[in-house]
């Protein structure tokens, strides 16, 4: 690897027994827990032996040594680009906007410009919150790329705190819609179960039994079109990667078109009608769309309220069902 800072760690008597982060933290000042776990996560924490280190809850053994490498930072810094914003509410502090799918939220590998942020830099002339950093200013939470609907960024510190804050304590209002396969019986219920890595794919979250984060998704059936799909309304206690989507994979009503978690067109049955597996053909993105946000304005205090209307590809999806 060239560039970048190599660490070696070896495991102390009064170290053993403790979570593997908190071990690495503490032997390296320079990086905190929270860059330690993001670390683990790229597979850049390795054994004596070569094998990567991932769990950051592991229990660390006395003797055990592991290299830590830590790459270069990223030299680049976004740059404002002229992308159309769908803006539903701006103030001076904040800015909540209605993405469209196919849109990545921040820069990062593959992804250098044509962003979220680099929108928001053109449209907010730069007055966006550092706290994110250099990459992600004003990023307070995230939506996948192929995701739609409500998002909010700080434009000051102080707001990004007080969203991150919010955050952090399960206080935002979301709900989100999906037309998933199948019906969720029952109609109405929560899936539980903490979310990580896929100990078969490392790309892919999963539903796992040991390690990963506690994720709590509670789910209620609109409408249903036979027993073919159905449109479901999704509110989250967690925000975990990829939650909602691992979630309904793991009660086997994957969200429609998300071939990684099983909604591709491969689920659709020999018996569906030709118009909706021509239409599943063409659509490139899970059928997902953050459609409620709600929080408290982190600096006036006031409620804000905001539903979208608009439920881009669904809508498609629901007129070729109701055709049927």
């Amino acid at each position: 690897m060239s560039g970048g800072t190599t660490y070696t760690v070896k495991v102390g008597k009064d170290e053993t027994g403790k979570r593997l982060d908190r071990v690495l933290a503490d032997a390296l000042p320079a990086l905190s827990r929270t860059r330690i776990r993001s670390l683990m996560e790229e597979g850049r924490v390795t054994g004596a032996t070569g094998r990567k280190a991932t769990n950051p809850a592991a229990k660390a053994k006395m003797g055990e040594t592991f290299v830590v490498f830590e790459p270069p930072p990223t030299p680049a810094v976004p740059i404002a680009q002229d992308i159309p914003l769908d803006v539903v509410f701006e103030d001076e502090h904040l800015i909540v906007v209605d993405k469209p799918a196919g849109l990545v939220v921040h820069p990062a590998a593959g992804h250098g410009d044509g962003t979220l942020v680099n929108a928001l830099l053109h449209h907010c002339r730069g007055s966006l919150s550092g706290v994110g950093g250099v990459t992600r200013p004003g990023i307070v939470h995230r939506l996948d790329k192929d995701t739609s609907g409500l998002l909010v960024a700080a434009k000051s510190d102080a707001a990004h705190q007080g969203l991150a804050a919010q955050f952090a304590d399960h206080s935002i209002e979301r709900a989100y819609k999906a037309m998933v396969w199948g019906v969720p019986r029952p109609a109405k219920g929560t899936v539980r179960g903490n979310i990580g890595r896929s100990p078969h794919n490392r790309k892919k979250m999963a539903v796992v039994r040991r390690g990963g984060k506690a994720a709590v998704t509670h789910y209620r059936v609109e409408r249903r079109f036979g027993d073919l799909a159905s449109l479901v309304e999704c509110r989250l206690e967690t925000g975990r990667t990829h939650q909602i989507r691992v979630h309904l994979s793991s009660i086997s009503h994957p969200v429609m078109g998300d071939a990684v978690y099983g909604g591709g067109l491969r689920r659709c049955p020999a018996s569906a009608p030709e118009t909706l597996r021509h239409m599943l053909q063409h659509i490139e993105a899970q059928l997902l769309h953050a459609v409620l946000l709600g929080f408290t304005h982190p600096i006036t205090q006031r409620q804000l309220h905001f539903e979208s209307k608009k439920l881009n590809k669904i809508s498609d999806i629901i007129k070729s069902l109701d055709s049927i």
